[in-house]
């Protein structure tokens, strides 16, 4: 898909905590309530009239005003209108036909306009668009109370949906990477008691206890044994400054044939060739980049400067 354009975005609530929004996906509309205003007075009421209209039912001057601007917004916004949902974890967009019908039917909205083409869920490049994953700049809509209403943060909304990185996030991005390629020189040149060490801190720093020496003589097979203690998990794992495909497979052999544990982690800063990939869930590869993430995330650059100085 082209990159949107929209001449005007708008947040819409799918009925009563967003209970319509699966039938509104399946059947490819948007619906709206306001019920107590019949379409065809909707349709053909200013925005002042029905405003009135809610004053004379006793909804206070602002209120009033709210709803009309609802209801006229639905009617008179175009098919260049991006409509977007929250619900079912993500955010969801649309694109309308400007026509609005009626809607009858038991605990549905008072009337509907058809989604041209369907609601995504996902931008242009086909990544989910999951709440997790998007600022709450734009996920605190969710917390509006009526129906319908703009969204403050557009132009965020629509980079993410055009799948735009921020200026700012891209330079941190390659600052990023750039940390971490350095880091991965400085691992390099580690002698091996070090590198056994800084593994050791990694593992220590994100929630793993060691229950043997490093390298001690201990274990036959391996380097370190971890524990967890909040999953009770036990790790089997083997550092290795350099190691080849044949090392790798001996070592998952081993792990396999060791009873009472459930991961194995391979730690190597510089493999001797190629190391095939590993498509086992209790199997983790570390090489190169991954090692060096692991360090700068564990908050060991400090460590690994002043061992290279």
């Amino acid at each position: 898909m082209d990159r949107l354009h929209p001449t005007a975005v708008r947040y819409i609530k799918l009925g009563p905590s967003g209970a319509w929004l699966p039938r509104c996906i399946e059947e490819g509309i948007i619906e709206f309530g306001h019920g107590a205003v019949p379409h065809e007075v909707a349709a053909e009421a200013t925005r002042a009239e029905l405003a009135q209209m809610f004053f004379e039912e006793g909804r206070t001057a602002s209120k009033a005003t709210d709803f009309a601007r609802e209801i006229a917004d639905f009617y008179e916004l175009g098919s260049d209108c991006l409509w977007i949902t929250i619900g079912e974890g993500r955010l969801w967009w649309c694109f309308a036909e400007p026509e609005v019908l009626p809607c009858a039917g038991e605990g549905r909205g008072a009337r509907y306009r058809r989604v041209v083409d369907r609601w995504r869920d996902s931008d242009l490049n086909g990544q989910v668009l999951s709440l997790g994953s998007l600022s709450t700049r734009l996920t605190k809509v969710a917390a509006y109370r009526q129906t319908l209403c703009r969204v403050e943060a557009e132009d965020y909304l629509l980079r993410r949906i055009n799948a735009v990185v921020d200026p700012a996030v891209a330079r941190a991005q390659e600052a990023q990477a750039e940390t971490i390629g350095s880091a991965r020189a400085l691992i390099e040149g580690l002698d091996w008691r070090d590198f056994e060490v800084l593994v050791d801190l990694i593992f220590g720093g994100s929630g793993w206890r060691r229950s043997s020496g490093v390298g001690g003589s201990d274990q036959a097979d391996s380097d370190l044994v971890l524990e967890q203690a909040v999953t009770g998990e036990r790790a089997f794992v083997q550092v290795k400054s350099r190691a080849s495909a044949a090392t790798l497979k001996d070592y998952i052999d081993r792990f396999r044939s060791s009873p009472g544990f459930d991961r194995l982690f391979f730690v190597c800063h510089s493999p001797s060739g190629s190391l095939p990939p590993v498509d086992e869930p209790d199997v983790h590869v570390w090489l190169g980049d991954k090692l060096a993430e692991q360090a700068v995330h564990a908050g060991l650059l400090d460590w690994l400067i002043a061992k290279a100085r």
